[in-house]
């Protein structure tokens, strides 16, 4: 990893976190993620390069989902870990 792409997973995760800690876990859905986004499916996340809206990661991430979730950064672990293996950061 790069310390380009380091600083980027870094900033997003920060982003992720802020934007899902204060849901009411443990979350059982998609739904509930939403739910718990500003902006719903609309919430855009940008760091370096990456710049996704909320929709758009779901899209790419759904097969890395593994509901339910009853931390914060268990979710935000998975969608770092699924942006990974999707080669998007």
């Amino acid at each position: 990893m790069t310390e380009s792409t380091s600083d980027t997973e870094a900033q997003l995760r920060e982003q992720f976190l802020a934007a899902v800690e204060d849901a009411d876990y443990p979350i059982e859905n998609e739904i509930g993620v939403v739910s718990a986004l500003p902006d719903g499916m609309a919430t855009r996340f940008e760091a370096g390069e990456f710049s996704m809206s909320a929709a758009s990661i779901a899209a790419h991430l759904y097969t890395y989902q593994e509901f339910p979730y009853g931390t914060p950064e268990a979710l935000v672990d998975d969608l770092i870990d699924g942006l990974r293996a999707e080669g998007l950061i």
